[in-house]
């Protein structure tokens, strides 16, 4: 049904509503057997039977596990999570319960049905699960989906734990727990959840999980559709790969510089707070094509947030600059300024860019409207808070999920020679297809199955989170993602991973992604050998996962052999000289280009 439903759509821009349609959730009409008669669908406030937030002055004041603990409220006013806040997670616009400390901020789930109309193609619920009395692990339940037609569809949600949830896929990490006789130290945690919906139904109710036990429950604070970004496809992209140290900067600007795939008559960023305990205040931002070095052609364009010039990041949070008519060329460089006015010891960073970008001097101000580039007197290597540029119309976009070698390592400095930038190129180029952006969610250093940064505080490792930890962020909420890439697992193999593990990562990313109605194309690994751990076994797992790649049935639905188009036929292990960066495990230009040309474009429909 899949395959047949992409053949009639191949060459039509809205293609993906037909991938979409083979992907639905299962959908009944009416009731099902032994479901519990419909409830009347309540705003979610009106739900609200439990008390997570006490004031650090009467920190018994709430109960959020049913042994008197909770979370603080001074810790989340810090976090930039004030009562009523919203709150951007993953596209969808959440808010922060507006009760007081000490009031009813959460609904433990017990099958009510919520009140929530709209399409979209998915459903963002913030979350935790709650043990009583001890850390515990994920709250889990299956919920209904309730649409105006009559119809209904499963979805299943797992609340991880508020004290031993994994940090790596947190919304907001807080330092402290309140007790009844207490603050105490200890990281406690929320989380954003997105499920699934059946795309173009108009959504009626939301039902919620049943009860999960006696001892555990799953909270729900907010919930929202995510109504999905159709009118925009993504033009660049870049992954938040971890959270660095920086200076101090103190009233700085920076000026990132940004490559271009598709282009169109208007533009808008974004900006991620991903990974950070507090707020990041944006005092300006501007966009503008790139002159020479950090001067622009042309005079910047200031962009806006809800009307104002500035905006303010709540931790982890994302925020999307409002749509301005500033037309962006296909494979041009942009420069976009963003203006930190205040003191900013930490950032979340893209931390390899092959490019160089620039920032101002301390106590500099604002000078994003700037079009010389006097002021820059700085350089950066890093993309900090910017992870998108989108454009608009369009086809939407294909992700490139990877690892260094998707980041660009070892192809020319500043030239946009990255195998996403010449399959850009390449798109760009003809007009039988559609011409798709590409986003680069490649990072350097990156595995499928373990994460490297630890999720959590500032860190020197900035290799980002796993694959499946970061799916939901970097491929499922991309802007008009139609169709994923993977070309990763060299770096887990190099670590000691075996292939089944892996094998079984790739399954995960490829099941999760069909389930939202997106292509899913597997690239072969690259040989890697000469490279000082590049070992025998690491060439076994190598070889097995490739095997499964190319021989695997149903999983994928294309494959490109990256591994072909580079290895030496005399060494299978190892890529030909011509196409080596240096070091054995990084493809040059021509290997990239290699890359790119291997790619068969009417797979990626």
């Amino acid at each position: 049904m899949r395959a047949a439903a992409r053949a009639a759509a191949v060459g039509i821009v809205g293609a993906a509503c037909a991938v979409a349609a083979a992907n639905t959730p299962a959908l009944a009409a009416g009731s099902q057997p032994g479901a519990q008669p419909d409830r009347e669908p309540l705003p979610l406030e009106r739900l609200f039977d439990n008390r997570a937030v006490s004031d650090d002055a009467r920190p018994g004041g709430a109960d959020f596990d049913g042994a008197g603990n909770s979370l603080s409220a001074q810790d989340l006013t810090a976090a930039g999570w004030t009562p009523g806040r919203e709150l951007a997670f993953d596209g969808a616009r959440l808010h922060w319960p507006r009760s007081a400390a000490g009031k009813p901020d959460n609904v433990r789930a017990a099958g009510q049905a919520v009140r929530l109309g709209g399409r979209g193609e998915a459903l963002t619920f913030l979350v935790a699960g709650t043990t009583k009395g001890a850390p515990g692990g994920d709250a889990t339940g299956t919920g209904t989906v309730r649409y105006r037609d009559g119809s209904r569809s499963t979805y299943r949600l797992a609340a991880p734990d508020w004290r031993s949830g994994l940090l790596t896929t947190k919304a907001v990490g807080l330092p402290h727990l309140n007790t009844g006789s207490g603050r105490k130290a200890a990281t406690t945690r929320l989380y954003t959840v997105s499920v699934p919906v059946a795309p173009g139904r108009d959504i009626e109710s939301v039902v919620l999980p049943q009860d999960p036990g006696p001892e555990r429950d799953l909270h729900v604070f907010s919930l929202a559709l995510r109504g999905g970004s159709r009118g925009w496809t993504g033009t660049w992209a870049a992954s938040t790969s971890g959270y660095a140290a920086v200076g101090p900067w103190t009233d700085r600007t920076l000026r990132l510089v940004v490559h271009s795939s598709a282009g169109g008559p208007a533009t808008r960023i974004r900006l991620e707070n991903t990974f950070a305990p507090r707020p990041v205040r944006i005092g300006r931002a501007t966009v503008a094509l790139q002159g020479k070095g950090a001067a622009t052609a042309g005079a910047p364009r200031a962009l806006a947030f809800g009307g104002q010039a500035g905006t303010v990041i709540p931790a982890g949070a994302q925020a999307f600059s409002d749509p301005l008519g500033f037309r962006v060329p296909e494979g041009t460089n942009l420069l976009v300024s963003i203006h930190l006015p205040g003191k900013v010891t930490a950032v979340p960073v893209h931390s390899y860019t092959s490019q160089v970008s620039y920032l101002t001097g301390d106590g500099s101000g604002d000078r994003t409207g700037e079009r010389g580039a006097g002021a820059y007197t700085g350089t950066l290597e890093t993309w900090p808070l910017l992870t998108g540029v989108d454009v608009a119309d369009g086809p939407g976009s294909v992700v490139t999920l990877g690892d260094s070698i998707t980041d660009g390592e070892r192809s020319t400095p500043g030239a946009n020679g990255r195998w996403p930038d010449l399959l850009a190129r390449r798109l760009q180029a003809q007009h039988a297809l559609p011409r798709f952006g590409i986003l680069n969610h490649g990072i350097s250093g990156n595995r499928v199955v373990t994460d490297r940064y630890p999720g959590d505080g500032t860190s020197t490792i900035m290799s980002g989170v796993s694959a499946q930890h970061r799916l939901e962020r970097d491929v499922l909420a991309q802007t008009s993602a139609r169709t994923v890439i993977v070309f990763e697992g060299v770096n887990d193999i190099r670590s000691g991973t075996k292939a089944g593990q892996v094998i079984a990562g790739l399954k995960a990313i490829a099941a999760r992604a069909h389930e939202r109605g997106m292509r899913v194309i597997a690239a072969t690994i690259a040989p890697c050998g000469g490279f000082y751990d590049c070992t025998p076994d690491a060439e076994a797992q190598r070889t097995a996962i490739n095997r499964h790649i190319l021989e695997d049935g149903g999983t994928y639905d294309a494959v490109f052999d990256f591994d072909a188009a580079i290895r030496d036929p005399q060494q299978p292990d190892r890529m030909l000289p011509a196409y080596d960066g240096g070091d054995h495990l990084h493809p040059n230009d021509a290997g990239m280009k290699a890359f790119s040309d291997t790619i068969d474009l009417r797979k990626l429909l």
